[in-house]
């Protein structure tokens, strides 16, 4: 294994493009917020913007101080020019796996896990709950590569199939038709023991919300005052995050049916546990037997302190 990550491979798709990463400019101290997907990737981008500006005196709504650069909708040209312009510490969204991701010693890495399980459910809320006009503009939108997203099936069962058995890039052996859960953990897995990378578990951070921001703060060099922590953790409580749901949700929510309050849709773990048959867990299994390291797939599983 390398010493350092490097980008072998390009992933675009109708909602990412990895090379648009080649055209940022890392600034000392930036920082990068990642996750496959349904992880926690807002609930993180929100904790963020509390911990750099506790007064909430933010110099516009989280979701836009804090870009997604790889997705393909937004002109790259107005991203980076949008992120040029900050002069406040910028915190940057991806998806992308790192074997696909652009490596720098400036930046501080955010990764937050989830069991794929859990990862699931949310996607297929999120999923079925896409407006005509998001696919419209995933599917039309001039440079898309490869297969246009699908409109979900009628049924969970049928995703949870097709999600946990197909790959929707040559390499990857689950995750269609987005991309897979597993592959991308396991990429920020195994370089875990680089100090400008550190990995969260949204269990962890369910379980003891105020130890897992100190830990982020930690680990960004984020001073907070004592006094400010109570109104911090209100602040990226689920409840007020969902009261507030417009400043946070992606383009504000208007993707998704009933908006930003569908986004943000339950918050929870373990409601696979009523919808998964003995035989779908099966594939489960051999889905995270051809993509996990054994201790990647423990830690996915059950969290804790890396």
């Amino acid at each position: 294994m390398p010493t350092l990550p490097k980008r072998t491979r390009i992933y675009q798709n109708h909602h990412f493009d990895s090379t648009r990463w080649d055209y940022f400019e890392p600034r000392e101290n930036d920082i990068v917020v990642a996750t496959s997907y349904k992880a926690g990737t807002t609930w993180t981008q929100a904790i963020v913007a509390h911990l750099l500006f506790p007064d909430r005196n933010f110099p516009t709504a989280p979701a836009e101080m804090s870009p997604w650069l790889d997705m393909r909708i937004m002109p790259l040209e107005v991203v980076l020019n949008k992120l040029k312009a900050q002069t406040h510490r910028r915190f940057i969204k991806t998806h992308l796996p790192l074997d696909g991701m652009l490596y720098s010693e400036k930046i501080k890495y955010l990764y937050i896990a989830r069991d794929p399980r859990d990862v699931f459910m949310s996607l297929w809320n999120h999923y079925k709950s896409m407006k005509d006009e998001f696919f419209t503009l995933m599917n039309l939108l001039p440079g898309r590569v490869g297969d246009e997203l699908p409109r979900p099936p009628d049924d969970i069962h049928t995703f949870w199939r097709n999600w946990i058995t197909r790959g929707s890039f040559a390499w990857e052996t689950d995750g269609w038709p987005y991309w897979s859960h597993l592959s991308n953990v396991q990429s920020w897995w195994n370089f875990r023991h680089l100090p400008n990378i550190q990995l969260f578990h949204y269990n962890d951070m369910l379980e003891d919300t105020e130890r897992e921001v100190r830990r982020m703060a930690a680990f960004l060099e984020i001073d907070v005052s004592e006094n400010t922590w109570a109104d911090i953790i209100q602040a990226v409580s689920f409840a007020e995050m969902k009261r507030q749901g417009d400043q946070y949700a992606p383009g504000g929510g208007h993707f998704w049916k009933g908006g930003a309050q569908t986004f943000l849709h339950k918050g929870t773990n373990g409601r696979w546990r009523e919808v998964l048959s003995d035989k779908e867990i099966t594939l489960y299994e051999a889905a995270c037997d051809r993509a996990l390291t054994f201790d990647c797939r423990e830690w996915l599983e059950s969290g804790g302190t890396i």
